[in-house]
């Protein structure tokens, strides 16, 4: 499932790249490591991606750099929670594998350690659900932690699973730390395993809008270059509901694997902080910044330099366009500030868009903008290419920066290396493309009345694009 737009680690996660497809620790996005845990062919199938239409093309990409072929990528017509995605999932699979097969459903945005360990729960999971169990994973708490859901543990199954007496919700941290004292509480990871035609009985009785609006979505489904696009009316009319309220706590069925893999939900900067290396005074420093007579401190830049000088126990966050700073033992609460800026006109976009933007071809970054000017830099991947386009209302300049662009103006094709330029006419037809082996960097200037997004018409399009 990747379809979550999460706001609790802003500023760099935001609407249009939430953080499942945001590189936090180590060389890969949070998508691309969940996507590496079913790699081994001789365990899983091809991975189904559930996730909203407008990280299609960020999806795609992502598991082509790893070199994993895909079952399907699965688009949201709009967010309905994660039962109606789950439902969807086990309704294809069954029809496409058979009743019986078993899914494991994950996250997308959870960070996980895949050791002997894990792999020995998820045996555990699968052999539990063969009999019947709708299974989850419980992760022994190692914290009075309360951005997390509990489960209460019941008695042992033949599997080495056991059944699950309740859920409870998110707690105060008294409670939280009542449960922790008391024993037999684990985190309710988020994690599932079951057979197709279980999840679908059992939701064809605690959640019947679901399963009809899930399964009429798929077959009115229609397919767009590789992906599955599900009907917007049908899909619409699903509940939005957890999994977790419409069925697991209403199942009899349920069942948990207590583990003891590291796992988070990181979906805090205190939960990158725990995650990172810490230095001597307990700093994680990533990216472009010096901390002196700092302590317990999480400071991030992707930009500009941050020195942080003399504090303790905050995160210092710095994306392209915004600085969050903030107490580390109050990071739970980042989307109050994040609903405040959306609520105001002049910092709503904030919220919602990053100056870089991805689109298949690579992307752009907004540099500058000014009154009927617009500075962007472009990349364009290795054998990428941007739709045959025209605009109205502006005119464009483009600097090659690095590698070689083969550019389209009119009826004229033409090969621009680094330190050179050429120039789109208002109204004029052209494109970018990267025939080479190595990413292309440009520098757009943007002149005209309008410079927004929406001013392209698109002749030709090779990702189906209008």
């Amino acid at each position: 499932m990747a379809g979550g737009k999460g706001t609790r680690l802003w500023p760099l996660s935001r609407a249009s790249a939430p953080k499942q497809f945001i590189q936090f620790v180590g060389d890969r996005t949070l998508f691309q490591a969940t996507l590496a845990r079913v790699a081994d062919q001789e365990i899983y199938g091809p991975p189904l991606v559930i996730t909203n239409e407008d990280f299609r093309f960020l999806a795609a990409e992502q598991a082509r750099e790893l070199g994993i072929k895909l079952g399907g990528i699965l688009l949201e017509p709009m967010a309905r929670n994660t039962a109606a995605a789950v439902a969807v999932a086990a309704a294809l699979v069954s029809d496409r594998y058979g009743e019986n097969t078993v899914l494991q459903v994950l996250a997308s945005d959870h960070d996980i350690v895949a050791d002997q360990g894990y792999f020995d729960s998820i045996e555990v999971a699968h052999q539990t659900a063969l009999s019947g169990k709708l299974v989850t994973f419980g992760i022994k708490p190692t914290e009075p932690a309360t951005g997390y859901g509990y489960i209460e543990i019941g008695e042992q199954l033949a599997t080495n699973a056991c059944k699950v007496k309740r859920f409870v919700e998110k707690p105060a941290r008294q409670d939280a730390q009542s449960m922790l004292d008391e024993g037999g509480f684990v985190w309710n990871s988020g994690i599932f395993v079951f057979q197709a035609n279980q999840m679908l009985s059992e939701m064809a009785k605690f959640a019947p809008d679901v399963e009809n609006a899930a399964r009429t979505a798929l077959s009115l489904a229609t397919s767009d270059l590789d992906f599955i696009r599900l009907d917007a009316e049908a899909f619409a009319a699903s509940p939005d509901i957890s999994v977790d309220y419409a069925i697991m706590e209403k199942t009899a069925n349920a069942a948990v694997v207590v583990s003891t893999i590291a796992w988070s939900d990181l979906g805090s900067w205190d939960a990158v902080w725990k995650l990172g290396d810490r230095d001597e005074s307990g700093n994680v420093v990533l990216g472009n910044a010096t901390v002196m007579n700092t302590a317990n401190s999480l400071v991030m830049s992707n930009t500009s330099h941050l020195a942080v000088l003399g504090l303790e126990g905050v995160a210092v966050i710095a994306s392209e366009d915004a600085v969050y700073v903030g107490r580390l033992d109050d990071s739970q609460h980042v989307g109050k500030i994040v609903k405040h800026l959306a609520s105001a006109k002049t910092t709503a976009v904030l919220t919602e868009m990053h100056p870089t933007s991805y689109r298949p071809w690579g992307g752009y970054t907004s540099v500058l903008n000014g009154d009927r000017f617009q500075v962007k830099r472009l990349f364009v991947s290795p054998g990428k290419q941007l739709s045959l386009q025209k605009h109205h209302h502006r005119s464009e300049h483009w600097v090659c920066v690095k590698g070689t662009a083969e550019v389209t103006v009119g009826d004229k094709v033409q090969m621009v290396s680094e330190n050179e330029s050429v120039y789109i006419p208002q109204g004029e037809v052209h494109r970018l493309a990267n025939p080479g082996k190595i990413m292309l960097e440009m520098i757009e200037v943007q002149t005209g009345s309008y410079l927004g997004e929406d001013d392209i018409v698109r002749i030709a399009d090779e990702f189906g694009r209008g």
